[in-house]
């Protein structure tokens, strides 16, 4: 792979055509995209000193939820030297993964895939913090203040790059339900979220019994794993979840269609009461367990049953925390409420685990300075148009896009890597005012609304071929 910086010569004071803002897989998809487009003149910022993928999650044998075909580029262009069949060539491990039969990839294999691009891809820069972000209107150009990080994270140089547009690619952050923020914020008492599950491993297992709350895919896999180390008939868990069942995750060739190009289109354009509605209602088809984990799950139960009597283990939906707090400085009292019973009861337990998910990180602080510019909905969330741009004042000529902070305008595909080819090339596109990446018009067999018949794509005719003549 070249290292050559891309484009190869910058001027220092020249304006870039675009500045990523987060160097997450989404705004990686976007660099890798972009490298082949050499009359663009980009350049990615994050203040990490280098790629990481939720390192608390990758726990041994936990697989990614999309295909393998779900990399950086593959979808928008399966030529592109930056794809995960590309990485298996360079580390000579094709033939493996071929008798591998692996469609669904390991988390961490993942996670060495996007370090892979990350080390060779020019034009990132890692240890770089972003300050500020404002339109200068004398020049027609944002600003992007940053502070250049040493190696232990100190302030070691400023500085100020402008560009014709920019992306924001910041990502999400794990969420702590607020009756339980008190715990996390106290040092000693062993309560983490799932994030940092693999740096505390040790601990929580150490401890004498356990909670994990969260009924999703990260519960499902910190359950087991936990489960899996413990002595039978001496498991000492409790697995506890807000929904009405440890559900499956909507995996139905149908259902997944729902993160499909096409779905993403008819959501956006239905009204904003809608979306809302259909946000809080569509949670199986990404909050749900796969059904090798619960199968995982449930086998490692009965096996401890073998030889009579019952692990030690409580699943219980449909449950919510009410309160916590702390007993002396080594237990922990959560007061639970079942949710469908009306009934209330207390747990003491000596670690938990917070399997509670993630949430968009807010885009104020980051956008300050182009507050003055931004066109909110009814709920002061910046709007967001097809194309994932900011829609801003008609005075700002250049355009700010979005990546994974759209999900009250685009649905629950937003964060769905499925999903990031696609969009990293629609941006491109946009930004080019050409189509490097062609895109296909129909790519989902359901038809989402009344308004228009279904794009029938016509069918491709055979290429004629010239017939051989034997030479004489």
């Amino acid at each position: 792979m070249s290292r050559t910086p891309h484009p190869p010569h910058h001027e220092p004071d020249a304006p870039r055509d675009l500045v990523g803002i987060g160097i997450g897989p989404f705004n990686l998809s976007l660099a890798a995209l972009a490298h082949p487009l050499t009359e663009l003149d980009t350049v990615f910022y994050d203040q990490r000193p280098t790629f990481d993928w939720h390192p608390g999650l990758l726990i041994e044998g936990a697989t990614i939820q999309v295909p393998f075909l779900a990399d950086l580029v593959t979808l928008a262009d399966p030529t592109s030297p930056w794809s995960f069949l590309n990485y298996l060539k360079t580390r000579e491990r094709l033939f493996p993964f071929y008798f591998a039969e692996r469609f669904h990839i390991q988390r961490a294999e993942y996670d060495a895939y996007c370090r892979w691009v990350s080390e060779n891809l020019p034009g990132l820069r890692f240890g770089h913090q972003i300050d500020a972000v404002r339109w200068n209107p004398e020049r027609d150009l944002f600003e992007v203040d940053h502070t250049q990080l040493d190696t232990d994270g100190e302030a070691e140089a400023l500085g100020r790059t402008y560009t014709r547009n920019i992306v924001l690619g910041i990502g999400t952050e794990p969420y702590v339900p607020d009756p339980l923020k008190p715990l996390v914020d106290a040092p000693a008492v062993p309560v983490i979220h799932a994030a940092d599950y693999l740096t505390h491993r040790d601990t929580i297992r150490a401890a004498d019994h356990v909670t994990v709350i969260g009924s999703g895919q990260s519960g499902a896999e910190i359950f087991l794993d936990l489960l899996r180390a413990r002595p039978a008939g001496h498991e000492k868990l409790h697995w506890l979840g807000r929904t009405e069942a440890f559900a499956p995750m909507e995996y139905s060739k149908l259902g997944l269609e729902h993160f499909t190009p096409d779905y993403t289109r008819y959501f956006h354009a239905l009204t904003e009461s809608v979306r809302d509605r259909l946000v809080t209602t569509q949670w199986q088809l990404h909050k749900g367990i796969d059904t090798d984990t619960i199968a995982a799950i449930h086998d490692e139960l009965y096996r401890r049953t073998l030889h009579g009597g019952w692990p030690d283990a409580v699943l219980t939906p449909g449950v919510r925390v009410r309160t916590a707090g702390r007993i002396a400085t080594t237990k922990i009292e959560l007061h639970l409420e079942h949710i469908q019973q009306n009934t209330r009861t207390r747990l003491t337990t000596d670690a938990v685990v917070l399997a509670t998910g993630y949430r968009e990180r807010p885009l104020d602080r980051i956008l300050a300075g182009l507050d003055p510019y931004l066109r909110r909905d009814s709920r002061e969330r910046p709007r967001v148009d097809e194309q994932f741009r900011l829609v801003l004042d008609p005075s700002v000529t250049g355009t700010a896009y979005v990546q994974n902070a759209e999900r009250h305008t685009h649905g629950n595909g937003t964060p769905d890597l499925g999903l990031a080819a696609w969009r990293s090339a629609t941006i491109l596109n946009s930004l080019t005012g050409k189509e490097p990446y062609p895109l296909p018009t129909r790519t989902a067999f359901t038809t989402f609304g009344l308004e228009n018949r279904p794009h029938i794509p016509p069918a491709r005719q055979p290429q004629t071929l010239t017939p051989l003549i034997e030479a004489r």
